[in-house]
């Protein structure tokens, strides 16, 4: 039987990062994929495939209509579905052979097959082939992410009525997509088909889209997607979804309580995804899940078996992939005897529509609950001049500092390269800085950070230069 210090189950980014880490420590590693690649759904059928779609379709948008503005002059575009995603597939391809070439650049055992637990130290490998070994392992680390959750009376027969994984592999470009939710997934695969062609309505039960986010960045997103193209029906509760031919519809009631109905050829359920311990026989090891199904962990991400720990979407908390490789390396330290520490509030979420949205901290809405006395900062990306050169001029950049302190608490950005300046924001309140801090922190013109430093200007005594 072969024997490992650390043994992942689950190669996605938190179980690949913990097992690299776990090697780089000194650690016998192992890592169990079921699937025959690894990257788990990030790499496969999530971050990656849909950022590759995201940036192929806007570079459709942007030659459809924003090339001549700039004087390029070519016929009319014409989307080719099929090219598109197989440039998506070469993308993942490239990606996850990566993984690859770093379990073999940090020795790390990669077992394909069902990972299931026999006892608290003891695993079963199931493989594709019917065969399966048995492994022992000191330290297990269960990485196991999530799948598409769905609705009690929604049949998904993955054709006509589908999830974002069959929203990546679509044939064609549908005519009218119906997206069920308002959150990131829906509104970014909402986004890709938006600009393809599609008539796109979003369905959302609550009264806003992206309600986790702060409600500013909520209710500009929806106008610029609303400016786009996209519809929204807004605080309707779906009822029904039923499939005949290549139409299906979907019944709802709207918010003054009527029932309304919208006829399309694919409906995209996104309402949201759920942990996925299937098949790991956690009760042979005594590991015990919550209430949702999430496997329990205390504060060192251990489960109630003390060489069993549980990271990513998995267990409680934000379902992200930058989250699940904190947490990988946060169990890798423990194990080795540091003393690694994550600050939940400093995981930043992103949407990447275009323009982007990211915040990270604390939401206006929290700080009011919380009665923390604040205040705030921002300004208008159409206020800068790299903004009116690229014609990126929607979105704005909000900084919440407190109101006697001027420690920055919350950093909310809508607007180009959201993804990548939303770590400015990370960076300052992980080293606790105020906003005077970032206002006194030159940034390079022209660029689109320069409304990080204004908004911080504002912030401190509505100091901005430039507005």
């Amino acid at each position: 039987m072969s024997q490992f210090d650390v043994t992942v189950i689950g190669s996605g980014p938190g179980g690949y990062v913990a097992a690299i880490r776990a090697a780089q420590l000194g650690f016998k590693t192992a890592i169990i994929e079921k699937y025959s690649t690894l990257g788990g759904t990030c790499l496969n059928v999530g971050c990656i495939p849909s950022k590759a779609l995201l940036d192929s379709s806007e570079h459709f948008e942007k030659a459809k209509h924003d090339f001549a503005n700039h004087g390029i002059i070519i016929n009319e575009p014409t989307a080719d579905i099929a090219r598109m995603i197989a440039r998506k597939n070469e993308v993942v391809d490239q990606t996850t052979k990566g993984i690859n070439f770093l379990m073999d650049k940090n020795k790390i055992t990669v077992f394909e097959g069902l990972g299931s637990f026999e006892s608290a130290t003891q695993i079963k490998v199931s493989k594709n082939d019917g065969s399966s070994e048995v492994i022992e392992s000191k330290y297990t680390i269960i990485a196991t992410g999530s799948k598409p959750s769905s609705l009690p009376f929604i049949n998904l027969d993955k054709e006509r009525i589908i999830t974002s994984t069959e929203a990546l592999n679509l044939k064609e470009i549908p005519k009218h997509l119906v997206v069920i939710g308002g959150g990131v997934i829906g509104l970014e695969l909402g986004s890709v088909y938006l600009r393809l062609g599609s008539q796109v309505t979003v369905v959302e039960f609550m009264d806003k889209i992206i309600p986790g986010m702060d409600g500013s960045l909520s209710k500009e997103l929806q106008k610029v997607l609303r400016k786009q193209g996209m519809k929204f029906e807004l605080s309707t509760a779906v009822s029904a979804v039923e499939r005949n031919g290549d139409s299906v519809k979907v019944t709802a009631k709207n918010k003054k309580g009527e029932e309304v109905t919208y006829e399309s050829d694919y409906v995209l359920v996104s309402v949201g995804r759920r942990p996925y311990t299937d098949g790991l026989g956690l009760e042979k090891a005594g590991v015990e899940l919550d209430e949702r199904g999430r496997v329990k962990t205390n504060d060192h991400l251990q489960t109630n078996v003390s060489n069993i720990y549980a990271i990513g979407d998995v267990i409680k908390g934000a379902m992200l992939a930058h989250k699940a490789e904190e947490e990988g390396t946060l169990v890798a330290e423990i194990l080795a005897g540091q003393k690694p520490h994550i600050n939940y509030n400093l995981i930043p979420g992103v949407v990447y529509t275009w323009p982007e949205v990211a915040g990270v901290g604390k939401t206006e809405e929290q700080l009011k609950e919380e009665g923390v006395a604040y205040k705030v900062g921002s300004f208008p990306m159409r206020a800068l001049g790299r903004s009116r050169a690229s014609g990126d001029t929607d979105g704005f950049v909000k900084i919440i500092a407190d109101e006697k302190t001027d420690e920055v608490l919350g950093f909310h950005m809508i607007g180009a390269r959201a993804a990548d300046l939303v770590a400015e924001g990370v960076i300052a309140m992980e080293f606790r800085a105020s906003a005077e801090d970032i206002a006194r922190s030159s940034h390079a013109h022209p660029t689109y950070a320069e409304a990080v430093k204004e908004a911080a200007l504002d912030a401190t005594g509505k100091r901005s230069i430039h507005m």
